[in-house]
């Protein structure tokens, strides 16, 4: 049971603990979640929107001032304020120096500095100058001038700004008593959107007040926008964003008030205008555009010290960022510039980032943000520039141009492959390797250049092929780089178009293996020929079952095989027709390379010299194959053929690697049986009496299949098993 005694203690722990925490931290265990302070320039979206208003600030705060006249400069100089009292000045002497540096320090209302102007000669000219650089555009609101306390008064007086750093001026503002005489316009000039881009004049209106008192300061201000139709709808009225708009501020005195111009309480400049900005976008302290005198009009005399003293130079607005920029700071070399959002660029947020002119640049507005929009350039560009037709012609959407695409791209925005390349549909408009090189045939094609978006090359009579790199069916290839495929002749044509549309044979081996006896082969060759399914081709060929491309090899049919090669047939000629070269009709189809046109017309030349200094007899039914043995599995011995002794009465001849002719039967050509393609390998079995002696021929014996890789480990291990063939 807790006792009051240990309940008290208790307490008196966790007081102690409490107090052992410190404020701030205590407080923080209490605080609200803090959120992400908000973007000036995006709304929650993160959708672009006219960015706040910089903060409003003195211009002219420590800036430059350039005067073209100091007390002093020269030496020691005598100047007089309007009770007659007399100082000296001196620039270099602390306590006597009144630099235009003044103009622009901290005002301190208890401890006065002000610029001085040298003394001015009653028969010189009073134009004295001021200039302030403001180092960046500043949308202005107002420009005011404290005078310095006793000092004599300006009578007539210009304000010019600058928009381009000094280079050119432009008329603000006139100040004077005699604004006709002086500065050729109207003292009260009626002011409408016709003429609000024009500086005014306001006549002082020397007026006599009562004399004597004690003088006090005086204010010369100029509100920029003040009577001016479009200064409430600044953003509507680009007339007015210049108007506002300076670099620099230049302030010229003509004149000072002689002893005949005696100063009123107040003279008002502009007496019967309102204020246009009171509540509005820019905040004025200056309460007009007006000349601020005191009661008292101590003369200051006629002969020298008369001068023009200023004690404050401000300029009141923001720094100038368009709308797209809510802050200014100094930048790497220590300029002034906006901190720009909406994709924009400059000192001033006056342009789009490079790559971001799909659209014009604008100023901000309330309504519509003008963010820049980035080019679409698939990828495949860094640059871009605006073009206003365009633009114009997309209605608005869309004016960018890309420049140096890479990746062999072209077009506006990249998006077409250039001349020599073709699309590759497999990959995004995006990828690099979007474009692919045309490739087209130097022989086939007419032409380098393909289709931009199928990739076809332009084909001669004849060639086919997306890169023009094979004859059309009925074309053979010729030897000519002007036609490299011609019409094939009739027979040939036939010989193409004609299918096997027979049943692959059963291959089982007709007669008795054993016998040796050639006739009763022959006769259940026949026999099986007879009972096979006969069709007819379209050149009128009567065909069977085709028994020499079979599909199945065994040890058994390897042993009752005089030869097993590997061979590559690598030409053809008909030995009826030894001047025209002809084709199968699958080499009709094969591909065009230039080393292999080469290749098979020195085969083919080769071959007709070959036969001419054999002299050996020709059958007109047959064609004749030029091969090369590449490998051979099993051959037969010198003189142990006795087929080819009684047919021929000599002995075969060995087989050994290098090139060999093979007759094959027109009759088998036109029926497919077997097919045969130029520059392709076959394995070949046979016997060595189905040709004459250093020949190979094609008999009812053969066998002929399409040699694939994986086959001769297959082929070796039946070299092996064959001897024990019986």
């Amino acid at each position: 049971m807790i006792t009051l005694a240990s309940l008290l203690l208790l307490l008196l722990v966790l007081g102690h603990s409490v107090r052992g925490i410190p404020n701030d931290v205590y407080l923080k265990m209490f605080a609200a979640p803090q959120t992400a302070p908000e973007d000036p320039c995006y709304d929650q979206n993160r959708q672009a929107r006219a960015c706040t208003l910089p903060d409003f600030v003195n211009a002219a705060y420590d800036a430059p001032v350039v005067a073209s006249s100091t007390c002093g400069t020269e030496g020691p100089q005598r100047y007089c304020d309007r009770d007659a009292t007399c100082h000296t000045c001196d620039l270099h002497h602390p306590l006597r120096s009144f630099p235009p540096r003044a103009l622009t320090d901290l005002n301190n209302s208890n401890n006065v500095t002000c610029w001085r102007s040298a003394p001015i000669s009653p028969s010189s000219n009073d134009n004295v100058t001021l200039t302030l650089s403001l180092g960046k555009k500043f949308e202005l609101t107002y420009v005011s001038l404290q005078l310095c306390p006793n000092a004599p008064r300006p009578d007539s007086m210009a304000i010019y700004k600058s928009t381009d750093f000094g280079s050119t001026w432009q008329p603000f503002q006139f100040y004077s008593s005699q604004c006709r005489r002086v500065f050729g316009r109207p003292a009260r000039l009626q002011v409408g959107r016709h003429n609000e881009h024009e500086a005014r004049c306001s006549d002082s209106g020397a007026r006599h007040g009562p004399g004597g008192g004690e003088a006090a300061p005086s204010r010369i201000s100029f509100k920029v926008l003040e009577g001016r139709p479009s200064g409430r709808d600044l953003d509507s009225s680009p007339v007015m964003q210049e108007w506002v708009t300076a670099t620099d501020i230049r302030i010229v005195f003509h004149r000072l008030q002689r002893l005949e111009q005696q100063a009123t309480t107040l003279v008002a400049l502009e007496p019967g205008h309102s204020d246009p900005l009171a509540g509005g976008k820019y905040s004025v302290p200056p309460h007009g555009n007006n000349i601020e005198v005191t009661a008292a009009d101590a003369t200051a005399g006629a002969g020298n010290g008369l001068h023009y003293a200023i004690s404050d130079f401000t300029v009141g607005g923001r720094c100038k960022c368009n709308g797209h920029g809510s802050k200014c700071s100094a930048d790497a070399q220590g300029q002034l510039s906006c901190e720009c959002s909406h994709n924009t660029a400059g000192r001033d947020c006056e342009r789009c980032k490079p790559f971001y002119f799909d659209r014009p640049w604008a100023r901000a507005t309330a309504k519509d943000a003008n963010e820049c929009k980035e080019c679409n350039c698939n990828k495949h560009a860094r640059q871009c520039r605006f073009n206003m037709e365009i633009f114009r012609l997309s209605q608005g959407v869309s004016g960018g141009v890309c420049q140096n695409c890479r990746h062999s791209t072209t077009g506006r925005n990249c998006h077409q492959c250039k001349e020599g390349f073709y699309r590759d549909i497999t990959k995004p408009l995006t990828h690099r390797k979007v474009c692919k090189a045309c490739e087209c045939h130097p022989i086939g094609s007419s032409g380098k250049i393909c289709n931009s978006t199928s990739g076809q090359c332009p084909c001669k009579d004849g060639v086919t092929g997306l890169t023009c790199n094979r004859c059309a069916r009925g074309y053979q290839q010729s030897r000519s780089h002007i036609a490299p495929c011609i019409k094939q002749p009739p027979r040939m044509s036939n010989m193409l178009d004609t299918q096997n549309t027979a049943p692959e044979p059963d291959e089982a081996e007709a007669g008795d293996p054993g016998t040796g006896n050639g006739s009763d082969r022959g006769g259940a060759t026949a026999a099986a020929a007879a009972q096979a399914p006969y069709y007819r081709t379209e050149g009128g060929r009567e065909c069977g079952k085709c028994r020499v491309s079979t599909k199945r090899l065994n040890l058994n049919k390897f042993c009752k095989r005089d030869y097993a090669i590997m061979a590559k047939v690598i030409g053809r000629d008909m030995s009826s027709e030894r001047a025209t070269r002809y084709r199968d009709p699958d080499v009709a189809d094969y591909e065009m390379d230039q080393e292999d046109l080469g290749d098979v017309a020195a085969t083919v030349a080769g071959l007709v010299d070959l036969e001419t200094e054999m002299d050996y007899p020709s059958d007109n039914g047959a064609a004749r194959y030029d091969l090369q043995i590449q490998a051979i599995f099993k051959r037969s011995k010198r003189g142990a053929s006795n087929d080819v002794s009684s047919v021929y009465g000599i002995p075969s001849t060995t087989l050994k690697r290098g090139p060999m002719t093979w007759i094959i039967p027109i009759k088998n050509l036109e029926c497919r049986c077997p097919k045969i393609k130029v520059n392709r390998s076959y394995l070949i079995l046979g016997r060595d009496s189905e040709a004459p002696p250093g020949y190979l021929g094609l008999g009812p014996h053969s066998i002929v299949i399409e040699w694939k890789e994986d086959w001769y480990r297959r082929m070796k291990r039946f070299q092996r098993r064959a001897r024990s063939c019986a």
